[in-house]
C-alpha cells in the first residue's frame, strides 16, 4: 500500500456512505492520532484501539443524526499525497469552509488542526480536510 492515510479515508467514506455504525480500519501511529483528532473535534462517536498479534485495528464507531440519518462527516479530502506533497508555512494556512471545517496538519510537534498550528505559529504538511 502506498498511502496508507487515503486508505484510512476511504474506508471512513465507505463507511458513511453504506450507512455502518462501526469501521475497522489497520493501526499505524499517524491513523491513531487522526482518529484523536476526529474524536476530540466531534466528528466520530468513539473509537479503540484493539492490539492483535502482528498490526493491530482501529475501531472506529461513527457519528449520526438519528432524526435524519445523516453523518456528522460530510466530507473527507485528502491534500497531500505520496506523489504531490503540500506544505504550507502557518501564514499560508488554509480555513476549511470559512473555520467551520478542520485541516489536518502534520508538523514538527506532531499532528494537529490548522488553527492550532496558525496559534502556535509552525507550519507543515497538510494531510487531509474534514467538514
Amino acid at each position: 500500500m502506498t498511502d496508507p492515510i487515503a486508505d484510512y479515508l476511504t474506508r471512513l467514506r465507505n463507511a458513511i456512505m453504506a450507512g455502518h455504525r462501526v469501521v475497522s480500519v489497520p493501526a499505524s501511529n499517524i491513523k491513531k492520532e487522526i482518529t484523536k483528532i476526529l474524536f476530540d473535534k466531534g466528528y466520530i462517536l468513539n473509537y479503540k484501539f484493539e492490539e492483535n498479534d502482528s498490526q493491530g485495528e482501529i475501531k472506529v464507531a461513527l457519528k449520526y443524526d438519528l432524526t435524519h440519518k445523516v453523518n456528522a462527516i460530510k466530507s473527507l479530502k485528502r491534500v497531500s499525497r505520496p506523489g504531490l506533497r503540500k506544505y504550507v508555512g502557518y501564514r499560508d494556512m488554509p480555513r476549511v469552509l470559512n473555520g467551520l471545517g478542520i485541516a489536518i496538519v502534520s508538523t514538527s510537534r506532531g499532528l494537529m488542526t490548522d488553527k492550532e498550528a496558525r496559534e502556535l505559529k509552525i507550519g507543515g504538511e497538510v494531510l487531509c480536510y474534514v467538514y
